[in-house]
């Protein structure tokens, strides 16, 4: 079930609490390392309405202590205790926003026909910031393979599309050639 406002209230307050507390690198790092545990196990029992918020509290503490600081054990035991566990993963994705947005991070997404190096996306960052129109703006980039497109790549910014895709060449040149530019248009 989604619930985004309590996912914006909850993770505002963490990051508002992190940024005056001056943690807020730290508390990133605590999500990343959360995040990354994946083990099915656990998520199903920090999940799961049967067992009590305590006992979540407990087992938590139990798991990340000495891993994470005690700001972030501290906002669990608030989130297991008012019982928003289920909201969990829209706090930490709204966390990472909020994050994004204080550091003038966004996400560039990058489709490709196929995979590219490093340097190639170093490039393709680097010719999208000369337009002016991201100067301030740090890329975190996202790279995606579809063969489709033919060759060339499409950047996604935000609502900022940059299609310089073979295929997007391909049906601007078709367009042309139904409409015939040299029949005079009444």
């Amino acid at each position: 079930m989604r619930q985004p406002k309590v996912a914006q209230r909850y993770s505002k307050a963490l990051f508002d609490l992190s940024l005056e507390t001056n943690q807020l690198e730290k508390v990133k790092e605590d999500i990343e390392t959360i995040r990354a545990i994946n083990n099915a196990e656990l998520n199903t029992l920090l999940m799961s309405p049967i067992i009590n918020g305590e006992k979540k509290v407990s087992i938590f503490k139990a798991v990340f202590e000495g891993r994470v600081s005690p700001l972030t054990i501290s906002f669990f035991n608030l989130l297991f205790r008012k019982n928003r566990e289920l909201a969990l993963e829209e706090i930490l994705v709204a966390f990472e926003g909020f994050y994004r947005k204080f550091h003038n991070i966004e996400i560039m997404e990058i489709t490709t026909a196929m995979p590219v190096s490093s340097d190639v996306e170093v490039y393709i960052k680097n010719s999208l910031k000369k337009t002016g129109k991201f100067d301030n703006i740090t890329f975190e980039v996202r790279s995606k393979v579809d063969e489709s497109i033919l060759g060339g790549f499409i950047a996604q910014i935000g609502d900022n599309i940059f299609d310089a895709s073979i295929k997007h060449d391909l049906q601007t040149i078709k367009k042309q050639f139904i409409i015939n530019m040299f029949e005079p248009q009444i």
